[in-house]
């Protein structure tokens, strides 16, 4: 069995014997009654090992009530005559619907299905949900948005709610004609109802995506507007009379595309990309593909009001979400149990675009007491947990979108920024970007591209940082001092917040550490692969009174013990700082 088998085994997913192709949605949300109207029709393709008395269709709902489901049969001889399911069982423990009809299904086939349903436009901030929000003429009013990520795209329409089944979204949405809507794509078309009350508005297909990318929203809203120098244009949706609380999340969209655009070496694929503000929002912002929702305090703010903090937090929660649009929406995780591989990466990304787009910011000497300091917390903890976590239900993502996912995922990847360098590390990501588009990749895809670009064995370095919990304590126990330089000894072990004895497994524990080392001379160019509990290094001194410091620039997530002739050598660099803001904050 191989690896990929292993982390396969176990997950609890939809039969893969019928797989969708494409989903046409069409919502007519009632913003008073708080429901809304849907028909689904899916293009589905069934499997040649399709059993003969194979008569089911199981897909994943939540919350929903089916009036109908029908199939036709669009290629071999049996014409287009349509086949009505004659049960529908819901299983509200499984969040599934399962469509029986009177005969099999025909194997090796494209068949379409339609499903009429309605929902419940909710107020739990998940699924299709309103908000309620008071206007510029202190009127209370009420919209409509989505939020699918991870479980939720099943409370708006009958899928397969599952990361590996991208399919193309094509959406129309039924709304009163005084309102805005939008979604993934840009409006392709609209047209008033009979009556005069509704319109409907169509919108261009989709790029093949997973269900929990898709968005929609419904509301009043006003816009400002840009165009990114390789020419998408993006938008800032807000609420009547906050137009201008956008103009500087604009502005860091408009720049950090254009540095991704570049960065990628692949095109952001999408025709446009909106940031909405929604007043009620459980996150600080969804990475819907072309359709990013903020919670209000995340994209709107007053520039010349707000303090640097507020706008540090809009430009970096902008930056991270579109960083998704390629790490995570262009090519997206297998199964949630590769969430840090989305998450880590984009906490990493939103530092590096930060930093392009305002170095003022010195975003990583930030790093450094910010992501790093609360990965380190919350992993010296026994109650911490991989990385890499194994996920057999779906459900159980949620307890891992955390510190170790964003922070430590953030950590290890600069890690590997600084163990293979800039270039190879870019060159990795852009081969890694242009193999998966529009695919699903495991965790090794990423290793693999850029073991490619940098000839160094991160496959092996890496599965001691995300496949075990904790990260090492790397202790000096041994030095000598020359006038030109010196000889470390090291060993490694477990480090704990709380001091208590490791146990003989655990103290067995240890993982492949870069060793990285700066002096007056600045970070030394040789690094030592720590691979074994045990390890000497001999680093250059300019000087026979000359300092050193391990783990240069604060880029592995772990812990130093130096020696106290160490620490008081360091004096020295600490009071002439030519030892680095983030090596100094290291020290505490």
């Amino acid at each position: 069995m191989t690896s990929a088998d292993k982390k396969k085994e176990g997950r609890v997913l939809l039969p893969s014997n019928i797989v969708p192709i494409r989903y046409d949605l069409k919502l007519t949300p009632d913003l008073e009654a708080f429901t809304f109207a849907g028909e689904c029709r899916i293009k589905l393709s069934t499997a040649a090992d399709l059993g003969p008395d194979h008569r089911e269709i199981i897909m994943h709902a939540k919350e929903l009530c089916f009036a109908s489901a029908s199939y036709v049969l669009t290629d071999g001889d049996a014409g287009t005559s349509s086949v009505t399911a004659d049960e529908i069982r819901v299983n509200t423990k499984s969040t599934t619907v399962t469509f029986c009809f009177p005969t099999a299904l025909p194997a090796n086939s494209t068949i379409y299905l339609t499903v009429k349903y309605t929902g419940f436009l909710n107020n739990q901030m998940a699924g299709f949900y309103r908000s309620s929000y008071t206007d510029i003429h202190g009127e209370s009013k009420i919209m409509a948005s989505t939020q699918f990520e991870s479980l939720d795209a099943r409370r708006a329409f009958p899928c397969w709610d599952e990361p590996a089944r991208k399919a193309v979204f094509g959406v129309t949405l039924v709304v009163p004609r005084g309102l805005d809507a939008f979604s993934n794509m840009p409006e392709s078309g609209c047209k008033t109802l009979e009556g005069g009350k509704l319109k409907e508005l169509s919108f261009l297909d989709s790029p093949i995506m997973p269900t929990y990318l898709v968005a929609f929203v419904v509301g009043e809203f006003d816009h400002i507007q840009a165009q990114t120098e390789h020419g998408v244009l993006i938008k800032v949706y807000t609420p009547p009379g906050k137009s201008d609380a956008g103009k500087y999340a604009l502005d860091c969209a408009t720049k950090a595309l254009d540095h991704f655009n570049d960065f990628f070496g692949v095109p952001y694929p999408l025709p446009k990309l909106d940031m909405v503000a929604i007043p009620e929002f459980a996150a600080g912002a969804m990475e819907n593909w072309g359709l990013v929702t903020y919670r209000e305090v995340d994209l709107l703010i007053d520039p010349l009001k707000a303090s640097n903090s507020q706008k540090q937090r809009v430009c970096t929660v902008v930056t991270h979400e579109l960083a998704h649009q390629w790490f995570g929406n262009l090519v997206t995780m297998a199964w949630w149990d590769d969430l840090w591989l989305n998450e880590g990466f984009a906490s990493w990304a939103e530092n590096w675009a930060s930093d392009q787009i305002y170095p003022d910011m010195k975003m990583w000497d930030q790093f450094t007491t910010g992501h790093l300091s609360a990965a380190l917390r919350l992993d010296a903890l026994k109650s911490s947990h991989p990385i890499q976590v194994p996920i057999h239900h779906a459900e159980e993502v949620e307890e891992v979108f955390d510190a170790i996912s964003y922070c430590k995922g953030g950590s290890v990847v600069r890690m590997i920024r600084a163990v293979i360098g800039m270039k190879a590390f870019q060159t990795g990501l852009g081969t890694y970007m242009k193999r998966h588009a529009y695919g699903n990749t495991e965790t090794f895809d990423l290793w693999k591209a850029w073991e490619e670009s940098s000839d160094m064995p991160i496959q092996e370095m890496m599965a001691s940082w995300t496949e075990q919990m904790g990260f090492p304590l790397v202790r000096v126990v041994g030095e000598t001092w020359k006038e030109n330089e010196v000889t470390l000894e090291l060993d490694q072990l477990w480090f704990l917040a709380d001091g208590s004895k490791l146990a003989e497994e655990e103290a067995k524990k240890k993982w492949t550490i870069p060793i990285l080392t700066c002096t007056q001379e600045g970070t030394q160019d040789d690094m030592v692969f720590m691979r074994e509990k045990t390890a000497a290094v001999t680093i250059p001194l300019g000087s026979k009174d000359g300092w050193v410091k391990l783990n240069a620039g604060q880029e592995v997530p772990m812990r130093v013990l130096p020696t106290p002739t160490m620490i008081s050598r360091l004096g020295e660099g600490i009071k002439s700082k030519l030892l680095p803001p983030c090596d100094r904050a290291g020290l505490l």
